[in-house]
Order: structure tokens, then C-alpha cells, then sequence
């Protein structure tokens, strides 16, 4: 228990000063708490030696309502300093998380891992920061008020002080094995949690697919079968917690009826006076409940336990490296020409398997190379190595002559400008959709940005126009409108590079037309990086590299590559026929 108190400070961080004072209001809180108890006993006792008089009565009176209001006042400075910073604790970790995934390798969202990062945020951070951080400063004061009750065990009778202790013994025993038990299932079941949290993304994600293949019967019955799952580790848990929880219940009783028979047993013996058997009574039934609510504690703390073992799992994910501290040149050239782009005996690899070897080729300033060949060939990949979604696993990749792990990735996205056929925008306004390009744009760069990109007239259209807000992912809007203000935003960032799969490969003709419009704007003076679908588009490329099996097999222009009679000739008439 007392490990999982540490776990739980130590996450508060500048916050620890605010938790530590929390456990001297705690302190006092207990003091309170047990003090009308106290003052009971010494009212009882001089009624009973006939010493009580009129200022004794106005001085206890006064003293306990003292005590009751300076209880209250110390409960509301803890929670102050408790409760209300463990707020302003996970309110900094969701910025660091959010901060730490930016900085993490693409492959990590594509290794099946979105369940668990949703689960983390949805699920651990809301239970520790609503459940958990309000207790500590109450095992402080069940800790110090249990303390309290021992004391005055052993002021009435040293046998009964030990007595006390001996069942306090107990129930420690007791708590450390229902600590065992709890702690296994509780890890389970938090894992039950991350694997329904995949399954309902997976469900609300693929729900269009679902309902046209009339899946939902075999996707539904997953998703029952991962709500039954949960539902039966939950009651497994409970069933698992309950035989402890009842037996520290039994405690409780049994070591009240044995302190109450001992104190009896003293009393009939002359032993005890009559005036402390009259205190036992007072103290009897509040002689243990501290202990047993400090372990009722239990199940929350072992669940908060699992929880921060995966809250630190994805903290402690590695980030790609980005303490690049040169700066952009143009002194890599190459025939009189400034060579943009550099792919030197470039290799890469998710996990084990291999996806690129070897890969070299230079892209000259306001060029346009194009990257073409079959599906898995690694066309994609060499795109998302420049954008340092991964870093290379050998060799390297230079931009207008560094090395772009020499420079910070913030440098680096600021000179790559990125369009990809399937479109993300946010569940926001238009205006804020574009002006992510470029946040600090005048609305006057962003209309004009959504003029070049064909988009300008359809937003007007709208019923709020650039301040029409739009359903989450685009959801509102039709797939070319979708991917011409994705273009607008490219646009209005205006980066040297820009990166291209190919825009048009899954729109209508009649938005087709548009788009290329919209993309010619975006590629105006830019050196272009373009994965090639529709290899008609890509003619007049400057060179085109035809990637196959994470290699490049062949290299030149359109008319060269013909001339070879090779598979990009091929490809070409299997797409003219």
C-alpha cells in the first residue's frame, strides 16, 4: 500500500510540495477527528468523580464545536492541496502525452497500439485523477487516527494496548494478502479494458464496411463477446476481493468483542476503574474502523497500480531523436544544379522485415521525381523517410545538405508540405482546417489559399462559410472537396518540398479537374516528391524511379524508360489496356 502511495506522489512532479503539505492538514484532520471522542471521555469522567461545573461544561462545549469546525476547515485544505492538484497533475500529463506521441515513430500507431493510448487516456488517467489522488491524504489520517486509538489503549491498560496491536497485526497480514490477490486480477482486468477499447474503435471505424457486407452480426457478436469478457473479469475480481473484504470485517468484529472482553474481564478484577471502562465503551466500536477503511482502500489502489504501469508503458515508448541543432544550407550540388533532396544507400525495416535496401537517388531543386511500381514495393515508405515518420535504419537522407536527424524535425516539417490521398481534417472550422498551414496567416492568405486550390467557391456555398464547422475526419464534406482544402493548407504553408500521392487517384472525374488545378498552384517553383498511381500524370516528370521490392530497378524519364522496354513500359501498357 504504502508502494503504491509513493507511485502516486511520485508522478505529481512540481506538484509534490502541495501533496506533502496535504499530510500535515491530514495530521490535524485526525487529531480533530478523534477529539470530541476524547473530550467524552474526560466529560464523563468528571461527571462520574463529581468535579463537573458550569465553565468545564461551556469550555468542552466550546472546544468540541472548535474541533468540528477546525475538522472541516482542514478537510477543505486538503482537498485544496490534494484533490484539486491531482486536477492540475494529469492536466500537465495529457500536454506531456500529447507532446510525447508527437514525437514518436509512425510505426508505433500502425503496431496496433491507438486501443491502448485511447484506453490510457480515457480510462486510467480519468480513475487515478477522479478516484485515487483524494485518498492519500485519508490513509494519512487513517494511518495517524488509528495511531491515536492505540494510544489511549495502552494509557487505559497496557494489555489492552497489546491486545489493540495484536489485531492490528491481523489485519495487516489480512490487507498484504488481499494486496496479492487484488493486484493480479486488477492487472487483468485493466487489460480486459485496453482490448474493449480497440474492439469499439475497430467497430465505430469500420461501421460503413460492416453494414455493406452485412457484418454486423459476426462483428457485433466480437464486440458482445469483448463486453462479456470485461463484465466476467470485473465479477471475477470482486468475487476474488470479496472473501478479504469479509474477512477484515470479521476481523473488525473479533477484535472488538475481544478488546470489549478483556476491558470487562479487567473491570470484574478491580483492574480497570469504572471511569476508563466507561471510556472503552466510548472508544469501542471506533476502535478499528481506521484499519479497516485504510484496506478498504484496496481495490481502488491496485487498479490505480495497473493503471500507472501503463500509463509509464507508453511514456516509456522511444521517441525519435530530435536534438538536431544545424540549420538548413544550399551547398549540396550537383551538375551546377542545388541537389534539394539526397537518399544515400538508404535501408529500412519494420521490426525484422526488411522494406528498403540500399535505396540512392538525388531530386534537384524545382524537379519532380516521381516513385512508381507495384503495391508494397516500398513507395510509401520512401516518402514517409523524408517526413522522419521513421528514421532510417542505415545510410541517410540529406536535405539541401544536412542530414535530416542533424536538424530539428520542427525545421524539417517546416519545408515539407505533404498530400496524401486519404484526407484528415478536424472536427473544427473550415478556416481552422486551412489555417493550420500556417496559423499565424491573415484571413485574407487564407482565402486566397483556398482560392488557388479551387476550394474557395463550394465554402461559400455553406451555410457559415469558412466558419462552418465540419464532422470529424471530413465527414461533412465530399472526398474532392475533402482533398482541396487539405490542398489549401499546403498552400498557405508554402514549403519548398512537397510530397504527393497522387490526389486524384480516388475522386470523380468532375472533381478531378479541380484538384489538378488546385495541385498545380501547390507546385508552382517546388521540388516535388510524387508517388505515382496513375502513371499518365506522372509524363512529364523529370525522373521516375520505379520501386520494386525495396529497391530501385529502374531510373530515368518517360521516354528512356520506354525506350528500355522494361517493367515501367510494362506497366504502362497494362494500364493503356
Amino acid at each position: 500500500m504504502l508502494k503504491i502511495m509513493h507511485r502516486l506522489i511520485k508522478i505529481t512532479g512540481k506538484y509534490k510540495g502541495r501533496i506533502r503539505a496535504s499530510y500535515i492538514t491530514a495530521f490535524l484532520k485526525g487529531l480533530m477527528l478523534k477529539a470530541p471522542l476524547m473530550l467524552c471521555f474526560f466529560c464523563i469522567s468528571w461527571f462520574m468523580q463529581g468535579r463537573m461545573d458550569r465553565t468545564k461544561c461551556v469550555v468542552l462545549g466550546v472546544t468540541v464545536l472548535a474541533g468540528v469546525i477546525l475538522e472541516a476547515v482542514f478537510e477543505h485544505i486538503s482537498n485544496v492541496l490534494q484533490s484539486a492538484t491531482g486536477y492540475m497533475v494529469f492536466a500537465d500529463m495529457r500536454l506531456r502525452l500529447g507532446d510525447h506521441l508527437r514525437k514518436l515513430p509512425m510505426g508505433y500507431f500502425t503496431e496496433g497500439n491507438i486501443g491502448k493510448v485511447s484506453s490510457v487516456l480515457a480510462t486510467d488517467m480519468v480513475f487515478i485523477e477522479e478516484n485515487c489522488m483524494g485518498v492519500l491524504s485519508e490513509l494519512v489520517t487513517f494511518i495517524i487516527s488509528q495511531g491515536l486509538m492505540n494510544v489511549m489503549m495502552f494509557v487505559m491498560d497496557v494489555r489492552l494496548g497489546l491486545l489493540a496491536l495484536f489485531i492490528d497485526a491481523v489485519f495487516i497480514l489480512i490487507g498484504n494478502l488481499m494486496l496479492k490477490t487484488t493486484l493480479k486480477h486488477s492487472v487483468i482486468k485493466q487489460e480486459d479494458s485496453e482490448s474493449l477499447t480497440e474492439e469499439v474503435l475497430d467497430f465505430a471505424e469500420g461501421i460503413g464496411i460492416i453494414k455493406s457486407y452485412n457484418m454486423l452480426g459476426e462483428k457485433s457478436k466480437r464486440l458482445t463477446d469483448e463486453f462479456e469478457k470485461s463484465c466476467k473479469e470485473s465479477i471475477d475480481f470482486e468475487v476474488a476481493y470479496g472473501p478479504w473484504a469479509r474477512a477484515l470485517y470479521l476481523t473488525f468484529g473479533i477484535g472488538t468483542a475481544l478488546v470489549l472482553a478483556l476491558c470487562a474481564y479487567l473491570f470484574n478484577a478491580g483492574q480497570v476503574s469504572n471511569v476508563y471502562m466507561v471510556g472503552m465503551s466510548l472508544f469501542l466500536f471506533d476502535m478499528f474502523v481506521s484499519i479497516k477503511s485504510y484496506y478498504g482502500q484496496m481495490a481502488r489502489l491496485t487498479v490505480t497500480n495497473a493503471s500507472l504501469d501503463r500509463i509509464e508503458e507508453v511514456f516509456a515508448a522511444e521517441e525519435l531523436k530530435d536534438d538536431g541543432k544545424r540549420r538548413f544550407t544550399d551547398k549540396s550540388r550537383e551538375g551546377g544544379k542545388t541537389a534539394e533532396i539526397v537518399y544515400d544507400n538508404v535501408s529500412f525495416a519494420y521490426t525484422d522485415k526488411d522494406v528498403l535496401k540500399n535505396v540512392s537517388f538525388k531530386v534537384n531543386k524545382g524537379e519532380m521525381t516521381a516513385l512508381v511500381g507495384p503495391s508494397g514495393g516500398g513507395k510509401s515508405t520512401i516518402a514517409s523517410l523524408l517526413a522522419r515518420f521513421w528514421d532510417v535504419k542505415s545510410g541517410r537522407i540529406l536535405v539541401n545538405g544536412e542530414d535530416i536527424r542533424n536538424v530539428s524535425l520542427g525545421d524539417l516539417m517546416d519545408r515539407i508540405s505533404m498530400v496524401f490521398q486519404r484526407v484528415y481534417l478536424f472536427q473544427d472550422t473550415i478556416y481552422n482546417n486551412i489555417a493550420i498551414g500556417r496559423p499565424n496567416a491573415t484571413r485574407e492568405e487564407v482565402e486566397e489559399a483556398a482560392r488557388k486550390a479551387r476550394c474557395y467557391d463550394f465554402i461559400m456555398q455553406l451555410p457559415e462559410g469558412f466558419d462552418t464547422v465540419i464532422g470529424e475526419g471530413g465527414a461533412s464534406l465530399s472526398g474532392g472537396e475533402q482533398q482541396r482544402i487539405s490542398i489549401a493548407r499546403c498552400i498557405l504553408k508554402d514549403a519548398p518540398i512537397v510530397i504527393l500521392d497522387e490526389a486524384t487517384a480516388s475522386v470523380d472525374a468532375d472533381n478531378e479537374k479541380a484538384i489538378q488545378e488546385a495541385i498545380s498552384e501547390l507546385c508552382k517553383d517546388k521540388t516535388l516528391l510524387v508517388i505515382a498511381h496513375r502513371l499518365k500524370t506522372i509524363r512529364d516528370a523529370d525522373r521516375i524511379l520505379v520501386v520494386s521490392g525495396g529497391e530501385i530497378i529502374e531510373s530515368g524519364d518517360h521516354e528512356t524508360l520506354m525506350k528500355n522496354n522494361g517493367t515501367y513500359a510494362h506497366m504502362v501498357s497494362l494500364q493503356a489496356s
